[in-house]
């Protein structure tokens, strides 16, 4: 089959994720690293990502803005070198203070990408479901890779030199999607920055009855989302007993299971319907989270992260979800309101999972997980069986 130029900007959309996904995913394989070297806790670095993932939500919606005005080509490009460059500053921080300032720096340059990446795919594709698992595979790839590499370098250097990788990575990507992603036509670009900001539109689309039922169910997946990926490898260390470099690999193995698996949640979405799909997610989250705090053997727990792989691949019908109650001319800016107003919310997921860690163990702390995700599927299968129209 001929290469079309519409999957080479699904391609370098996809890879520009993998590298803003490398720069978040770069810090959980070594926290117990930098809270050795800043002798600061664990609930002090779980505030400090959710402060990168909070920026990380606070500039959806300005990007899309951007996007509108600028094109989307121009926002992606300084996504991805933004977040080489604040990797840097992270990796040579010499007191947690900057180091909080580079995470925040980090989220904010890494956040620039999705919401208008997604817009970009979402009118050049129909399937829009398959279409998003895909551009959605370069954030596991990221996964798969980054746990390893990092944990490795960490061990035989140190966690600066690890976390300082996120550049070397950054520079390549940029010049490819430079060179291989044509300039794109902003959708609005002589309206000006103030007038997009009108409150009436803004609180229009916020109180859609659609958009703000999707919007729960997608905090409620969020939240879990962001906590695993900030202490998943943490957990195997402490509640499993597994070695930091196991315990990289391991988070390799839920990231390649989730990669792959996640481009099968978007056909479900595409061929049976958004909520099968997203209850399908919520069911096997559920079950994948039980089983690894009950699961004792390595097979076991490699098949729970399978699961857990799948469970969070919701994104793949949920995104879709909203993205069929936006008109095309929503959708840089109407998407970018929405993924800053979920995700806010759900960034609290990495300073609450980690306080209660501390405070009381990880059964509890995996528990609550689980009760958000038997929410959300719930909000679904009432929803469909009682046709509410949401």
């Amino acid at each position: 089959m001929r290469w079309r130029y519409q999957e080479t900007v699904l391609t370098l959309s996809s890879l520009a994720f993998f590298v803003t996904m490398v720069g978040r995913l770069a810090i959980s394989p070594v926290i117990p690293d930098i809270a050795a070297d800043l002798d600061i806790s664990t609930t002090a670095i779980g505030a400090a990502l959710t402060g990168m993932w909070i920026t990380y939500a606070l500039v959806q919606f300005p990007s899309g803005v951007l996007a509108d005005r600028y094109g989307e080509r121009i926002v992606i490009l300084v996504a991805v070198a933004g977040t080489g460059l604040t990797a840097v500053v992270i990796a040579a921080a010499p007191a947690f203070g900057l180091f909080v300032v580079g995470t925040l720096l980090l989220g904010a340059a890494a956040g620039l990408h999705y919401s208008v990446a997604t817009a970009l795919i979402t009118r050049t594709y129909d399937d829009i479901g398959t279409a998003i698992g895909l551009l959605n595979a370069g954030g596991p790839m990221a996964g798969l890779i980054t746990p390893v590499v990092v944990a490795w370098v960490a061990v035989t250097y140190d966690w600066r030199l690890a976390i300082g990788l996120t550049a070397v990575i950054a520079v390549p990507v940029a010049a490819l999607f430079w060179y291989g992603v044509r300039p794109t036509e902003p959708q609005r670009p002589n309206q000006s920055l103030r007038d997009r900001l009108d409150p009436d539109e803004i609180g229009a689309l916020l109180s859609r009855r659609t958009i703000v039922f999707t919007g729960v169910v997608a905090v409620l997946f969020d939240f879990t989302w962001q906590a695993l990926s900030s202490f998943l490898p943490t957990f195997f260390v402490q509640h499993h007993g597994y070695s930091q470099t196991l315990a990289g690999t391991l988070f390799a193995v839920y990231f390649a299971g989730h990669g792959v698996l996640q481009i099968g949640v978007g056909a479900l979405a595409d061929r049976y319907g958004r909520d099968a799909a997203a209850v399908a997610c919520a069911v096997t989250g559920i079950a994948g989270l039980a089983v690894l705090v009950v699961g004792s053997r390595l097979w076991v727990l490699v098949g729970a992260l399978l699961l857990l792989g799948f469970g969070m691949g919701w994104a793949a019908a949920v995104f879709p979800r909203f993205m069929d109650n936006l008109a095309a001319s929503e959708q840089n800016f109407g998407f970018g309101l929405i993924r800053t107003s979920y995700m806010v919310v759900a960034a609290t997921g990495s300073v609450v999972v980690g306080a209660l860690a501390d405070r009381l163990d990880w059964t509890a702390a995996f528990g609550a997980l689980i009760a958000l995700l038997a929410v959300a599927g719930g909000m679904l299968v009432v929803n469909r069986s009682l046709d509410l129209g949401y």
